[in-house]
């Protein structure tokens, strides 16, 4: 026997929509008499209990007292988002103006993170809800230049340049101490044959090196050895490889969230690794990523919406952004202002190579 779809008709899936976006709008639970005096053609509130309560039923809407309307569940809000919601209903014209103002703004910042901050600052500005952007992901960023410095206790300070802006700093540890002239010559060997490749790449080609001449370059490639994986490694596990704004709207949050979870939403942003972690899952998405409610996986934000749009430089996907904010928000005018800040990313970054 086939189970019932309470969302086959057109009827039932227009009765739907009415009601989260009645809850979006006012954040009240929605009852029968108020859907039907928006319903253009004739539906009797009994008809519409009666769909309220199949929909109910079927997990798309939930009741939060016995005598109350109805509010929308994550399954709810995830059917709305994906067949009921029209991006054009909201052209979103106070973000196209904001965008046009602020580009010359971002134009102007020098360092990739400057740049970043202004954008996130920016996408919280428009949305009004707490912001994320990942750090151009470092395999896809093409190394300048490379320097290393010797420090105490067999440390390396390593400089890299990436493009022509950024400059990043790690400090790694080798299994004996090297000399400034064993350095240089390493800065030298990487610098002449690796400057233009990205990080992958540079490692790739290091392995064949090691392979093909390691009577030649039996010195060099122990350093190589020592410090490569390190020195070349991906960073995007680091916590400063995302910049956050806006976690004041999180307060927002308070009305529906716990206090402990809103406590370990607020740690969330402070550690910022959790965060990372989802942004990487978004990182391979197609466009627009929408976690709702507890989709993330995440306790923490199973009364937050995270909407996600990827950022490229070249036609190469590099890094995520996106906004953090309550399931009742309004979708069209989040998602259309992510993806627009992620266009607007992309195109300044691309002028900055140029």
């Amino acid at each position: 026997m086939e189970s019932f779809d309470p969302l086959a008709s057109e009827r039932n899936q227009k009765l739907l929509k009415i009601l989260v976006e009645r809850y979006i709008k006012d954040g009240c639970p929605v009852g029968s008499k108020t859907i039907a005096e928006e319903v253009q053609q004739g539906v009797s509130s009994a008809t519409i209990r009666n769909v309220m309560a199949d929909l109910e039923e079927a997990g798309f809407l939930r009741s939060p007292h016995t005598s109350s309307g109805r509010i929308p569940t994550t399954k709810g809000y995830r059917f709305f988002v994906d067949e009921l919601l029209s991006l054009e209903r909201e052209s979103n014209q106070e973000a196209k103006a904001a965008f046009s103002s602020f580009r010359p703004a971002l134009q102007e910042c020098i360092e990739t993170k400057e740049l970043l901050g202004a954008t996130s600052n920016l996408l919280s500005g428009i949305t009004k809800f707490a912001s994320i952007i990942m750090l151009p992901r470092r395999e896809a960023a093409s190394l300048k230049q490379i320097e290393f410095l010797p420090l105490t206790e067999n440390r390396i300070l390593v400089i890299l340049v990436f493009g022509h802006y950024e400059v990043q700093n790690r400090i790694i540890y080798t299994k004996r101490h090297y000399q400034s002239h064993e350095l240089q010559q390493a800065a030298n060997y990487i610098n002449q044959h690796f400057a233009g490749m990205d990080l992958a790449e540079i490692r790739r080609k290091l392995v064949v090196a090691m392979r093909e001449d390691q009577q030649n370059l039996a010195d060099l490639l122990d350093l190589m050895v020592s410090t490569s994986e390190q020195a070349l490694a991906n960073t995007n596990v680091e916590q400063d490889n995302c910049v956050t704004a806006g976690e004041q709207h999180l307060l927002d949050l308070a009305e529906t969230a716990d206090i402990n979870k809103l406590k370990d939403l607020f740690d969330t942003f402070t550690q910022k690794s959790t965060i990372i972690q989802l942004l990487d899952q978004c990182i391979e998405a197609d466009g627009i990523k929408i976690y709702i409610g507890e989709e993330s996986g995440y306790s923490t934000f199973d009364d937050c919406s995270l909407v996600t749009a990827t950022y490229s430089l070249h036609d190469q996907v590099i890094g995520v952004l996106g906004v953090i904010g309550p399931t009742r928000m309004q979708y069209d005018r989040v998602i259309s202002a992510v993806s627009m800040t992620s266009k607007l990313l992309g195109s300044v970054l691309e002028a900055r190579e140029v």
